[in-house]
């Protein structure tokens, strides 16, 4: 049907087929192949761009030309291709994939480039730190400019020694433990272990006067005898934390067995099926949970006999202090901050524990419900508050520390109307001071270095790793004002005070221990200096007599001098061995000058001459 002639005028001459270009057929894949081999042939197309590569300068070294010029070159070339006329006759989608794979790859070659010199460049100034610091230390080894060869193999090396040391470090001492993976090892001295643990001065004023019996604690602990640690185990007061190190953290001879899962340890004497420790983790609570002194003074010695199904027989502290005494009992506890203990019970009672099993025996019975009430209704106390828990008036968390440290039998056990209440208190204040100075060993959770310090001076046991000083518990989580801890400290007023008692026992013990300790150590010095001293005038006066002896053989005229001086060495050398072995005070020398006055007159030169030899032998030294 032919268009009228209008019409075609307005539509315009058809469109022809380039020239030198195959007709078009009819297969729309070979017409596809066809347009590509002609876009391919064209200089400024497309596809001769991608067949081509990146745009030149990409991949050429870094003393070529600038980047910036070749976004500028492939834009034109785009510019070009969309401009020519067989790019015009691709369908849209096509046009519009060569668009992206041409954008893609001009960004991804800039960034290579890019990124590419940047590293190179790095490495360029890092090249020059490294040579200049190789030609400071090692000369002409390196020059600033330039490395060579030998310096290359020089900081290989290096570095390869440095790699084995760290391997081998980390073989020989392991985790953070090791003190020369430590910073203050090397930036500061080793400060002092048994520093207090609080950052306050390591002295302090004390407020009681002890004796000297007081703050000795040496137990000659005998592990393959009949001795017996026997642990008062309070509640929150870090007993848990110090029990496991008794099983888990000493050096024995044969070390506690303990089972993956299972809380009690196998803690047997060498060579026997006998306990040395009496504790939770190592018996249970073979005398209820968390007895207290009253029930381990009188349960103990029946369990260690065997009689477990035995009745708990009535006792008093004089009757067991002689059977403790005889069967070497030695007992041991860990006390805390009364304040920080309470709300820690709290806590702890909020997420539903009771001590419901806690036995409470005294004088052969527990207390009835009349003499114990209970401060709840239920099954536990969980959530409840600070309020209700304080207000209880038959809380056991109120003055736990003296309850579980005194004799309870003096002042009828927990029967209230046998004495007045303030005589009661003065009675089992002075009680729980009197049992826990003489307990062998005893702790406080404040002062962990310190409490490790003084357990294995006291029974001459070392643990393996150090205790940690943990500052932040659920109790110092806890923000309370000033006024709800002065009624804390009012509803523990007996633990306040037998705190402050037991923390100034606690650091003069701690000190008197470090001052024999220093002192122990100065005689051992001196002890090493007299016997150096000794065995140096001896060889030297070895050395003359042979020295005058070969003389001797040479000139046999000198013989009467001779015996005349190795008489006066051989009782020199003696004189000198017992003077340097004991320093006679003044007054056993004036009374030995009473007794031997001629004596005096006959040693004065000896001595004299031997004073001034030593007197030589110290400046020489």
């Amino acid at each position: 049907m032919a268009l009228p002639a209008c019409a075609a005028r307005a539509l315009g001459p058809p469109l022809q087929p380039e020239r030198e270009a195959p007709a078009r057929t009819t297969c729309p894949r070979r017409h596809s192949r066809v347009e590509a081999e002609l876009a391919a042939s064209r200089p400024g197309s497309v596809a001769a761009s991608v067949r081509a590569g990146p745009p030149r300068g990409v991949s050429r070294g870094f003393n070529s030309q600038p980047l910036l010029d070749e976004p500028l070159k492939a834009s034109s070339s785009l510019a070009a291709a969309a401009r020519a006329p067989l790019f015009a006759l691709l369908a849209r989608g096509r046009r519009r994939r060569m668009h992206d794979l041409r954008r893609r790859w001009d960004l991804g070659s800039l960034c290579r480039a890019l990124l590419t010199r940047g590293l190179a460049a790095l490495g360029h100034s890092l090249k020059h730190v490294l040579g200049a610091i190789f030609s400071k230390i090692f000369g002409p080894l390196a020059s600033v400019g330039n490395m060579d060869e030998k310096s290359n193999k020089l900081l290989l090396a290096l570095v390869m020694l440095f790699l084995f040391a760290v391997i081998v470090l980390q073989y020989v001492c392991p985790g953070t433990e090791c003190q020369l993976l430590r910073l203050q090892a090397f930036s500061s001295p080793m400060p002092d272990p048994y520093r207090s643990e609080d950052e306050s001065s390591a002295r302090f004023v004390p407020r009681y006067n002890f004796s000297r019996g007081d703050l000795l604690r040496k137990v000659d602990f005998d592990i393959k005898g009949d001795d017996l640690i026997v642990f008062l185990h309070i509640q929150k007061t870090g007993g848990t934390t110090f029990g496991r190190h008794l099983v888990r953290n000493i050096q024995l001879e044969q070390p506690c067995e303990c089972r993956v899962g299972q809380k009690k340890c196998t803690c047997h004497r060498p060579g026997k099926r006998e306990t040395w420790l009496f504790s939770r983790f190592s018996t249970g609570w073979s005398c209820g949970l968390h007895a207290d002194w009253t029930e381990l003074t009188s349960c103990v010695p029946a369990v260690v006999d065997g009689k477990r199904d035995a009745r708990l027989r009535p006792s008093r502290w004089r009757i067991f202090q002689i059977l403790d005494a005889a069967r070497n009992f030695h007992y041991i506890t860990i006390l805390r901050d009364p304040v920080s203990r309470y709300l820690s019970e709290w806590r702890h009672v909020q997420r539903g524990a009771t001590w419901k099993a806690s036995l409470h025996v005294c004088d052969g019975r527990p207390p009835t419900s009349e003499e114990l009430p209970s401060c709840y209704t239920g099954d536990d106390w969980s959530g409840c508050p600070l309020k209700e828990f304080m207000d209880c008036p038959y809380n056991l968390a109120n003055n736990r520390q003296v309850r579980m440290l005194s004799d309870l039998t003096l002042v009828g056990c927990y029967n209230l109307s046998v004495m007045p209440e303030k005589q009661r208190n003065k009675v089992l204040l002075e009680s729980a001071k009197s049992n826990l100075k003489h307990m062998a060993f005893f702790g406080l959770t404040e002062f962990q270095r310190k409490t490790q310090y003084l357990f294995e001076k006291t029974f001459n046991m070392n643990f393996i790793s150090p205790f940690t000083q943990y500052n932040t518990t659920r109790a110092s989580s806890v923000e309370i004002n000033e006024e709800i801890q002065k009624h804390i400290e009012g509803l523990n007023f007996l633990d306040m005070e037998l705190y402050s008692y037991a923390k100034d026992l606690f650091l003069q013990r701690y000190q008197f221990m470090r001052q024999k300790e220093h002192q122990e150590a100065r005689r051992k010095r001196q002890e090493q200096r007299k016997f150096l001293k000794g065995r140096f005038l001896q060889t030297h006066f070895q050395s003359q007599s042979q020295g005058q002896s070969q003389n001797l053989s040479q000139n046999p005229s000198q013989a009467p001098n001779l015996n005349a001086n190795q008489n006066v060495t051989q009782n020199l050398i003696p004189n000198l061995t017992q003077s340097l072995g004991q320093n006679p005070s003044p007054k056993e020398n004036r009374e030995s000058q009473k007794q031997n006055p001629g004596q005096e007159q006959s040693d004065s030169n000896t001595s004299n001459g031997t004073h001034d030899y030593i007197g030589s032998v110290e400046k020489w030294r």
